[in-house]
Parts: C-alpha cells; sequence; structure tokens
C-alpha cells in the first residue's frame, strides 16, 4: 500500500505481513503478547484489575522495539491500532503452525504482482 489510507482488512493483512517480513520481528512479537497476555491472565486471577495497562506496555515495547531496531520501520499500531491488535494474534497462530513463511512469501508476491 503505498499511497492511501487502506480500507480493506485483506489489504491490511498482507501490509501488516510485509512489516513483519524478518523472523525476529516476529519472534518479539510473540514474546512480548505470550508475555502480555500471561501477566494479564495472572492479574485477572489476583484480581488486580488496576494492572491491565501493564498487559499493553510489556505486548508493544517487544514489537515497537523489533520495528524501530530490527525492522526499521514504523509499527502499524500508530496508524491501525485495532487492526494490528487482531493481527498480531493472527501472525502467532500461522507462527505456531508453521505458515507464517509462506504468509511472508504470498505477501511480497502479490506486491510485486501489483507493481507490475
Amino acid at each position: 500500500m503505498a499511497e492511501g489510507r487502506i480500507t480493506t482488512y485483506s489489504d491490511f493483512w498482507y501490509f501488516y505481513v510485509r512489516e513483519h517480513s524478518k523472523p525476529l520481528t516476529r519472534l518479539l512479537h510473540l514474546a512480548g503478547t505470550t508475555l502480555g497476555v500471561a501477566l494479564l491472565v495472572f492479574f485477572v486471577v489476583r484480581g488486580q484489575w488496576y494492572l491491565f495497562p501493564v498487559f499493553f506496555v510489556v505486548g508493544y515495547a517487544f514489537a515497537w522495539f523489533a520495528h524501530f531496531v530490527v525492522e526499521r520501520n514504523r509499527p502499524a499500531t500508530f496508524e491501525y491500532p485495532f487492526w494490528s491488535f487482531i493481527s498480531d494474534f493472527k501472525m502467532i497462530g500461522y507462527m505456531l503452525t508453521g505458515r507464517m513463511a509462506r504468509e511472508v512469501e504470498r505477501a511480497f508476491d502479490r506486491t510485486s504482482d501489483a507493481a507490475r
């Protein structure tokens, strides 16, 4: 999506995948999300609802580090927060089922097809 706002989730997904092209970026997302969700469950079980924001801080710290240091791009969360949040879990599902590398290939194939 070189220009304009992305208007469909399908288009966003391929944009998101391209922005997470490096395995280390995806691994850091997995680590941050896993740790964030574990903390969220821990806080809920202990009745510490006031600590809920820590879930986001931990999860996004890993992800933003990955974007700024590893990928050297701007996190999609800034412009598409809801779709980014959903896509993080979708990406993790693809990673855990061994399908993410192929999804990255498809995303870049789709970009090169659109450029023709």
